[in-house]
C-alpha cells in the first residue's frame, strides 16, 4: 500500500477518524493503531506480519531482561544476544543470496565445484528500518537511556506504526514511546503543518522525481552506452535531484501523517546539498540513518576518541556498513567505501588548513565540490550493477553526439528540484501559521484542490519510493 494512492487515502481516512474517536481511551486507541499498522504492513504479504512480531516481541523481551539483571556481565551477554539475532534476520533475508552468489564466484575462479543451497529469498518490505529500531531500543536500554516501564503493546506499535515503517525515519524508541505513553497532541497547529507537509511531499513526489525517473534518468542507468555525454551528465544531476525529492518528499509524508495523528517524528532533511563537506552533508542527509550510524556503531568503535589511524578506520568501517546496509550489492558498497575514503580525506585535510579565512574564501567552491562528488558517488548507487556503473562512467566520451533526452522539460525539472531544495527551512513553519489561521473549510477546500492538481499533472500510474527497497 503506497501513500500516493486512494488505497491508501481511504485506508487512512478511516484510521484518522477512528483513532480520534477513541483518544480517551488510550490502551484502546493503542491497539486500534497497532492492528491498523499490521494491516498496512500485512497489505504486501501476510506473512511479513508475522516477522514483524517476532522482531517487537524479541526486542522487548530483550529490553525487558536487560533490565531486570544487575550484573554487567549478563546484561551485556543479553544485549550480544539479541543484536546477533536483529542481525542474523536481516543478513538472512538481505544478504543470503548475495553471500552465496559471491562465495559461488569464488569456488568457480577457484575450479571448485559446489553446489550451495541458493533459496529465493523475497527481502521483507522495511526490514532494515524496523530491525535498527529494534537495535537501537536494547541498545538504549541497556545504557539506562530509556526505562522498560511500557507495556508489549506499547513496544509492537512502536516497531510497526505505518507512517515509518517501510522507509523511515528511523524513530527512537526514547522519543517515540513517551508519547505513546501520553495523551496524544491534538495541537490544531501540528494538524496543519502535518497537511502542508502531506500536499508537499505529493507534489515532490509526483511532479519531480517521477518525471525525473521516467523521462531522463531510468533510460540513460538502462544502458549509458546508447546515449550522449549530456545525456549522462544531465542524468548525473537529475538523479541527484530525483532521490532528494523522492526520499525526502516519503519522509515529509510520513511525519505529515504521523502529525496528523498526534505524533512527532524527527526531521530526516535539512537541504543537505548545501552543505560544505561531506560531514556536515551526512548531518543533513538521511538525518535519522546517519546519527544512528554515528550513536549506534562510529561511537561503539571508538569515534573519534582514539588515534587517528584506528579514527579513519572507524569512520569507513561505518560508511562500508552504511552503504550494505542499502542493499546486498557491490554498487553499494562501493557507494559507501567512497563516502568513507573521502571523509578520511577531509578529516586529514582539515588538520592542515583549520583557519576559518581559508574557510570562508572557499566556502561556495567547497559547497559545488561536495555536490558534485555526491552526485558522482549516486552514479553507484543507481546503477543496478556494477557493469552499468562502469558502462556509465566510460560512456563520457561522446560529447560531440546531440542529447536526446535534455530538454526545456527535463532542464527546468532540475531546476524546479533545486529550487524546492533551497527553499528556506522556516518556509513550511511560516505557511503553516498562515494556514493555521484559515477557517478549518478552506483549509479542507485548499487542500482538495491541490490534491486534485497534482493529480492532474503526476504521471499516470504509482512509482513506488526509491527507498522501498531497502
Amino acid at each position: 500500500m503506497l501513500f500516493p494512492t486512494l488505497n491508501f487515502g481511504l485506508f487512512f481516512l478511516v484510521v484518522f477518524f477512528g483513532s480520534w474517536s477513541i483518544q480517551h481511551q488510550p490502551t484502546l486507541r493503542k491497539l486500534f493503531l497497532l492492528l491498523a499498522s499490521y494491516f498496512f504492513y500485512g497489505f504486501w504479504d501476510w506473512q511479513f506480519t508475522l516477522l514483524l512480531f517476532a522482531s517487537s516481541y524479541l526486542n522487548f523481551m530483550s529490553g525487558y531482561f536487560i533490565s531486570r539483571v544487575n550484573i554487567l556481565l549478563y546484561r551485556k551477554i543479553i544485549l550480544i544476544f539479541a543484536i546477533a539475532i536483529n542481525l542474523s534476520i536481516l543478513g538472512f533475508f538481505k544478504y543470503y543470496g548475495f553471500f552465496l552468489e559471491t562465495l559461488e564466484e569464488l569456488f568457480w575462479k577457484w575450479g571448485i565445484e559446489r553446489d550451495l543451497p541458493l533459496l529465493e529469498v523475497i527481502v521483507p518490505v522495511g526490514v532494515s528500518f524496523f530491525t535498527f529500531q529494534g537495535i537501537s531500543y536494547i541498545v538504549d536500554v541497556y545504557h539506562h537511556k530509556i526505562e522498560v516501564n511500557h507495556t508489549l503493546l506499547d513496544m509492537m506499535l512502536y516497531i510497526s506504526f505505518f507512517p515509518q515503517l517501510v522507509a523511515g525515519p528511523i524513530v527512537r524508541a526514547a522519543d517515540f514511546i513517551p508519547q505513546l505513553q501520553a495523551k496524544p497532541n491534538s495541537n490544531q497547529l501540528l494538524a496543519a503543518m502535518g497537511l502542508l507537509l502531506i500536499v508537499w511531499g505529493l507534489f515532490k513526489k509526483a511532479i519531480v522525481a517521477n518525471y525525473l525517473a521516467v523521462d531522463l534518468v531510468d533510460p540513460v542507468f538502462f544502458d549509458p552506452t546508447a546515449y550522449s555525454s549530456w545525456d549522462l551528465l544531465a542524468a548525473s544531476y537529475g538523479y541527484a535531484v530525483q532521490i532528494y525529492c523522492d526520499f525526502s518528499a516519503y519522509s515529509d509524508i510520513a511525519i505529515g501523517v504521523a502529525a496528523l495523528l498526534g505524533y512527532h517524528f524527527p526531521k530526516n532533511f535539512d537541504q543537505p546539498y548545501r552543505a560544505a563537506s561531506l560531514r556536515e552533508f551526512w548531518q543533513r542527509w538521511h538525518i535519522s540513518l546517519s546519527s544512528w550510524l554515528r550513536d549506534y556503531l562510529y561511537i561503539p568503535l571508538g569515534g573519534n576518541q582514539q588515534s587517528a589511524i584506528k579514527t579513519y578506520r572507524n569512520i569507513f568501517i561505518t560508511m562500508f556498513l552504511g552503504g550494505l546496509w542499502h542493499g546486498a550489492a557491490w554498487t553499494f558498497i562501493i557507494w559507501g567505501s567512497l563516502h568513507g575514503i573521502a571523509l578520511i580525506c577531509e578529516r586529514f585535510i582539515k588538520t592542515l588548513w583549520t583557519t576559518p579565512y581559508f574557510s570562508s574564501i572557499l566556502y561556495y567552491f567547497k559547497v559545488l565540490f561536495v555536490f558534485h562528488f555526491v552526485c558522482l558517488a549516486w552514479i553507484f548507487f543507481r546503477a543496478n550493477s556494477l557493469e552499468i556503473a562502469l558502462q556509465f562512467f566510460t560512456a563520457f566520451n561522446h560529447w560531440e553526439t546531440p542529447a536526446t533526452l535534455v530538454t526545456p522539460f527535463i532542464v527546468s525539472l532540475i531546476g524546479l528540484g533545486l529550487s524546492i531544495h533551497f527553499t528556506p527551512p522556516q518556509t513550511v513553519t511560516i505557511l503553516g501559521n498562515l494556514f493555521n489561521r484559515l477557517p478549518l473549510t478552506i483549509q479542507g477546500l485548499l487542500i482538495g484542490i491541490i490534491i486534485i492538481i497534482i493529480e492532474a499533472f503526476g504521471m499516470e500510474g504509482v512509482a513506488p519510493f526509491i527507498y522501498f527497497q531497502f
